[in-house]
């Protein structure tokens, strides 16, 4: 695949980003609780409300972020919270990333790509676990170009297991194509696709990026562009905190937010907030440059929550179990559960492998503990995919949120899915917890005609039917 960077837009602009930072510095308590006030009407944050958020030094003040965080996640969303789980398919690579255990000169790690049937496996054990939405997880590698993952993709799709076992999105996370490359993935059914900057400070980029197509900063910044050209409707970004200053990192999310749905109708469908973990190979992920305490991480999530109020915030399996509930809380929207990080690693009896993950995961748990964990929490466990198989994606999804009717749509369909899990999949002890939770969620919905609807539908699935949605 050829590099062309001819016509790729330069649009973070380093100085500018800074003055925001500075003129946010030490921002009186007054200015933290008008953007507060600005925050709960569910419209968004500029860069520099942004920055003064971030830059409160007040504890009571942070705390009131977090509820704010936590008020307007669930004026949108409510209490669903979407579930989903990697699949690493390969972790080759030929980029050289100073943070990453794929990087191309590690000579200790345990180079895999499936095979069709070991894909096949892989899906299998993941769908007989209740699993319905994957992230399909790529290195970078010449050989392994976007038809094969092209391919890779149609594996999946086409593997079902006993029970409703089959997969109904396919989201994907690999290294940034060309516009034909990202049509082959959309004409094969692609959900959201992934692409991480990483990190947007020039400098930073250069010396952790040593070489490989990664090293392209313009290649990667424009790769959603991209995408977008090629019709996939829902793009997803993120950075890896603890490479460069957090709160640069933060407004340069911002900026290219803004610059996708300035220029495409629509931003991200999600934003993901990593945390580097240790890697083998990989000095780096052991001292990051910007280590980030928990309550300074916690304010990064709650502070995105508020700035891009209808994106989904993507939480996952980096932090630990307990650390997780607190995140949770303030403003996360989908999780990974049951995450494993190599090729191979959920038909592997010996998961725990550091000679072929990509990094440490922090929460082991099941998927099955992980949901009878988040309705504990007064969550409900979401494996929806209805928007996507209806055509509300992208700048259609955008407007339906914006205008409240996703908890029309997500709250019955959630509810329809978590009774499929529960009847299929989950344990005795979780799927008790989970049937009383659901007529709790019947009985909160004041619309009878409404109320008595969805309730035929979960009587159907306990019935036998399967894939019932709005």
């Amino acid at each position: 695949m050829k590099i062309d960077t001819t016509n790729a837009h330069d649009f973070i602009n380093d100085a500018e980003i800074w003055a925001e930072i500075e003129r946010a510095e030490a921002p009186a308590p007054e200015l933290v609780r008008d953007v507060l006030a600005k925050a709960r009407e569910r419209k968004g944050l500029s860069r520099f409300e942004t920055a003064v958020l971030l830059q409160n030094t007040a504890p009571e003040l942070d705390y009131e972020i977090f509820s704010a965080a936590h008020d307007v996640k669930n004026g949108i969303y409510g209490n669903r919270l979407v579930l989903f789980a990697p699949l690493y398919v390969t972790n080759e690579c030929f980029n050289r990333c100073a943070y990453c255990g794929f990087k191309a000169d590690n000579g200790d790690l345990d180079r895999r790509t499936l095979t069709d049937e070991q894909l096949a496996s892989e899906v299998r054990v993941l769908e007989d676990l209740g699993q319905k939405r994957l992230l399909l997880v790529y290195g970078e590698h010449p050989k392994l170009g976007a038809k094969w993952m092209a391919h890779t993709m149609q594996v999946v799709y086409d593997t079902i297991s006993e029970k409703s076992g089959e997969i109904r999105r396919v989201n994907v996370n690999c290294a940034p194509l060309d516009v034909e490359g990202f049509r082959e993935l959309q004409q094969t059914g692609i959900g959201t696709y992934q692409c991480f900057q990483e990190t947007y400070h020039r400098e930073t980029y250069k010396k952790v990026h040593l070489s490989g197509h990664k090293a392209n900063y313009l290649w990667r910044l424009n790769a959603l562009h991209r995408a977008q050209e090629a019709g996939i409707d829902d793009v997803a970004m993120g950075a890896l905190f603890g490479l460069y200053d957090p709160r640069f990192e933060m407004l340069a999310l911002l900026t290219h937010a803004a610059e996708l749905e300035k220029e495409y109708g629509v931003g991200p469908h999600t934003i993901s907030f990593p945390r580097m973990e240790p890697a083998l190979g990989a000095d780096m992920s052991y001292n990051p440059p910007y280590a980030i305490n928990k309550h300074d991480f916690k304010k990064i999530v709650a502070i995105l929550r508020l700035a891009v109020p209808y994106t989904g915030l993507i939480l996952t399996t980096r932090e630990t179990a307990e650390y997780r509930k607190e995140l949770i809380n303030v403003g996360v929207s989908q999780i990974s559960a049951g995450s494993r990080t190599y090729p191979g690693a959920y038909t592997d009896p010996e998961y725990d492998r550091p000679d072929v993950q990509q990094f440490c995961v922090g929460d082991s748990r099941s998927l099955d503990e992980v949901v009878r964990d988040v309705v504990s929490q007064g969550y409900l466990p979401s494996w929806c995919t209805a928007c996507y198989r209806l055509g509300r994606t992208g700048e259609h999804f955008m407007e339906l949120a914006k205008k409240g009717f996703i908890q029309k749509f997500c709250h019955p369909n959630a509810l329809l899915t978590f009774d499929e899990y529960l009847n299929d999949y989950a344990s005795p002890e979780t799927r008790e917890v989970g049937k009383k939770f659901i007529q709790t969620e019947l009985a909160k919905i004041e619309d009878e005609k409404r109320r008595s609807t969805i309730t035929k539908r979960v009587v159907r699935i306990d019935e036998g039917e399967r894939d019932l949605y709005f």
